[in-house]
């Protein structure tokens, strides 16, 4: 059984493959640790599933290869590997060299000396264009806000096999792995590691996909939106009741007519809040629907 499991999760990465496990295994060379790598290949469009059998084929003693069914995102393919993992202690990193797999031993080496539940890699620039910058900093920036996490965390991370086993108790659709870990521990150690420019296929997560993870984010693991919903009724309600009480104290004071303006500005506002209120719970409905549904958080189709 080896002592570390890598989950690489994969979309349309057949140039950066290859190149990614010759030098995580000579790391682990290095180290004198034994390894395996479980590639998780999530319903791309090119042969990076080619190249996953190949290696395969090559080093069939130290690599995993899982195929979905279709494309389920970079969260829900990496909880796909967790499933899969025999090793001690798991790393997950990106399938793009943007993180280079020389700086796995600092996890390593931040894990034997102090012994956290997890490790998180952090970068003090991202090599991103600056959109995406942008919108990554969004949503860690605001799941810093709103659920007191540490706010530096990314896709390279170290944990035991004891955190990841909590994780993968949950059974909803969509999965947000560092929410997940966020729940079942705070014992969490930082490591400033290197973020390289990307010299090969463009990032999977456009500006929209950034801002769609962080509606998903938001519905499916705080209740937020039902509490501004509450507060924000409550205060719309007061609002309107004070110009209720305005247009009757100008009518009976200064036998000023009600007209058309007032009734329809009135009835719109009201309906508008109505609407968007009723436009949330059905969100949170429709999680219920698929939760109780038993939605599968990913499909496989195909093991090597």
């Amino acid at each position: 059984m080896p002592e570390y499991s890598i989950v690489v999760p994969v979309y349309n990465s057949q140039d950066t493959l290859e190149p990614l496990f010759v030098r995580i295994d000579k790391v682990f060379k290095e180290l004198k640790k034994t390894f395996e790598i479980i590639f998780v290949e999530d319903g791309g469009g090119d042969n990076s599933w080619g190249v996953i059998k190949e290696l395969k084929a090559k080093y069939p003693e130290c690599i995993k290869g899982i195929r979905l069914s279709r494309n389920h995102g970079q969260h829900n393919a990496v909880f796909c590997g967790f499933a899969h993992c025999t090793g001690d202690i798991i790393i997950t990193i990106d399938d793009d060299l943007q993180i280079p797999p020389e700086e796995i031993p600092k996890l390593i080496s931040y894990y034997e000396q102090y012994r956290p539940d997890m490790v998180y890699g952090f970068y003090r620039k991202k090599q991103h264009s600056a959109m995406r910058n942008f919108g990554s900093s969004f949503i860690k920036k605001t799941s810093k806000l709103l659920k007191k996490a540490p706010g530096e965390g990314s896709s390279f991370r170290l944990m035991k096999k004891q955190l990841v086993g909590h994780v993968l108790n949950h059974s909803q659709e969509f999965v947000y792995i560092d929410e997940l870990l966020l729940w079942y521990t705070g014992n969490i150690g930082f490591v400033e590691v290197e973020h390289l420019k990307r010299e090969y296929q463009t990032s999977g997560y456009t500006t929209f996909k950034l801002f769609s993870l962080f509606f998903k984010l938001t519905i499916t693991y705080t209740a937020y939106p039902l509490k501004i919903m509450i507060y924000g009724g409550f205060i719309s309600s007061f609002m309107t009741f004070l110009l209720g009480l305005y247009y009757i104290f100008r009518k009976a004071f200064f036998h000023v007519p009600l007209g058309y303006t007032s009734i329809i500005v009135t009835v719109l506002f009201s309906s508008s809040l109505i609407i968007l209120s009723l436009g949330i719970i059905g969100e949170y409905i429709l999680k219920i629907y698929k939760v109780q549904n038993k939605k599968p958080a990913y499909t496989i189709s195909e093991m090597i």
